[in-house]
């Protein structure tokens, strides 16, 4: 189950916030690797290193890294936890965090009777890669606002691994993230995405939510094999705590996959079936026959939820003007502007709400 390697870490490439990537030789060859220093201490060249090549050598989405599992020969100064949510749970590297929601934490009687958003816009969303062009959707019109991401836990479960997240945060355009689930490393942990969306609004002080797993995502090309699935109850968790769910449509022209053509099947069936709350669902108004084709086709969704049409002018500069790389499958904005004005838009929709 798992691919384990041993090398010797030869140099420091670069990194971001939580992560550092790394140099290793394995056996003479050279790989790039991935170290979390929060959970293995910080490599040095020279280290040996245990390395999780698994994904990495089936060709799958670890951003082309191998892992790092530890630094055998120097354990990590600092280990004492100092939370008592573990996440990760039952497996070798499971982590012990603080969580925003637990009982010692300085944000526990905020949190601990907390049950109302306000009406916080919730953009739900299917793609980590979604991220940033909501953002720009929504900052264009609002720039002094303020923006939590909450991370589900069906992709990437480190927040770390996400180098977007920690430019965004950086340069301002996040308040932080917020980890639910299995996930962690974010600014704040929590246990659930209820509570998650709570912190982000009584904690963070956000005026807007965004909803998606971390980078990476699980589908089987099943119908309901696939970890966007989770998009429909985050629908209704910000529905039940009085949040205004505003729900973000995957869209391509230019996957080759019929079945992430137009509407992806995975935003019909998460919203159209998993969603039991309504979601104002925002098709972004594109232009020609394929701008007509998505409206025929979210109309499937107008039993349930409120279709809302958003003018695209101005979107594309917006999202030229984003200040981290746009890629989603591997392709850009130029690729397939589509994607990403159909996320932007829904940025542009909450920006127009009240909350």
């Amino acid at each position: 189950m798992i691919r384990w390697r041993s090398g010797v870490v030869s140099g420091r490439v670069g990194g971001w916030a939580g992560a550092v990537e790394l140099e290793v030789l394995v056996e003479g060859a050279k790989l790039s690797a991935l170290a979390y220093p929060a959970l293995t201490g910080e490599p040095v060249p020279g280290d040996r290193v245990l390395l999780n090549t698994g994904a990495l050598e089936l060709g799958l989405g670890t951003g082309g890294y191998a892992l790092v599992v530890a630094i055998p020969d120097r354990l990590p100064a600092g280990t004492e936890a100092e939370g008592h949510l573990v996440k990760a749970r039952y497996t070798p590297l499971q982590a012990l965090v603080r969580g925003a929601d637990e009982q010692d934490s300085p944000q526990h009687e905020l949190l601990r009777d907390a049950d109302d958003l306000d009406g916080m816009p919730v953009v739900v969303a299917d793609l980590h890669s979604a991220l940033p062009a909501v953002l720009a959707g929504y900052l264009a019109d609002r720039p002094a606002a303020s923006v939590a991401y909450v991370m589900l836990d069906g992709g990437a479960l480190p927040a770390w691994f996400s180098r977007t997240a920690a430019r965004l945060r950086d340069i301002g355009w996040l308040a932080g993230t917020v980890t639910t689930g299995q996930s962690f490393g974010g600014d704040l942990e929590t246990v659930t995405l209820h509570s998650g969306l709570l912190a982000a609004r009584q904690v963070l002080q956000a005026d807007l939510a965004i909803v998606a797993q971390g980078p990476g995502n699980l589908g089987t090309g099943t119908r309901w094999g696939f970890s966007g699935v989770a998009c429909g109850e985050a629908v209704n968790a910000a529905a039940v705590l009085g949040g205004r769910p505003v729900a973000s449509l995957r869209i391509s022209q230019a996957d080759p996959r019929p079945r992430h053509q137009g509407i992806s099947h995975h935003s019909l069936t998460a919203y159209g079936r998993v969603a039991l709350a309504s979601a104002d669902v925002v098709v972004p108004e594109l232009p020609g026959e394929f701008g007509a084709q998505l409206i025929a086709a979210a109309a499937v969704l107008a039993s349930r939820h409120n279709l809302v049409l958003v003018d695209v002018s101005g979107l594309a500069e917006a999202l030229a003007r984003c200040p981290v790389p746009l890629s989603s499958m591997g392709r850009g904005l130029d690729a397939d502007p589509a994607y990403f004005l159909a996320a932007a838009a829904a940025g542009r929709h909450a920006a127009a709400l009240p909350g």
